[in-house]
């Protein structure tokens, strides 16, 4: 319970909420199959997966839905090549927030482009935030515009030299349905 002042000075208890983290989803070897698959070949349909995995096409659509539900596939976009679209430069900025004031820096974020990710962390600072830019003096103006929100008391970047692991889930799912 944490005390709470009113406009009147009087003290009252209030609760505080604590965040809740969700049930893991449990995946099976047969949805493990459907997501390495769709890894694999996103766009290969339920009918063909249905047809490759030798299950109905019932099963294989009731097991996407099962997922699209519970939040665990969490899109069907493509994944594009940043590089290739001529941003080539990666930042990843940490980013010390003035007391309270993250949902204010997460909203200035929002409006900046080049902004791919913003995660709270714990350690050193209090966001992490992944960028995406053209060449080094635009990170640099994305970092000043960054900077610019007065709820921003300090920030350190560094650059990404070269991607030796792209961003991956199969080993993850793998161990899941190792039973290991």
């Amino acid at each position: 319970m944490r005390r709470r002042r009113s406009s009147n000075g009087v003290g009252s208890l209030t609760a505080v909420t604590k965040p809740t983290t969700p049930t893991p989803f449990a995946l099976d070897d047969l949805d493990r199959q459907i997501i390495d698959l769709w890894r694999e070949e996103p766009r290969i349909g339920v009918l063909e997966t249905s047809r490759r995995l030798q299950v109905a096409r019932g099963t294989v659509q009731a097991r996407i839905d099962r997922m699209l539900q519970a939040g665990v596939i969490a899109g069907f976009g493509p994944e594009l090549d940043l590089g290739r679209l001529g941003f080539s430069v990666l930042g990843f900025t940490t980013i010390e927030v003035a007391q309270g004031r993250t949902d204010e820096v997460i909203a200035h974020l929002e409006t900046i482009p080049f902004v791919l990710e913003a995660h709270s962390i714990a350690g050193q600072g209090d966001l992490l935030v992944r960028i995406g830019a053209t060449t080094n003096e635009e990170l640099m103006a994305v970092l000043q515009q960054i900077l610019q929100s007065p709820a921003v008391d300090r920030a350190a970047t560094a650059i990404a030299l070269a991607n030796h692991i792209a961003y991956r889930t199969a080993p993850l799912i793998k161990q899941l349905t190792s039973g290991d």
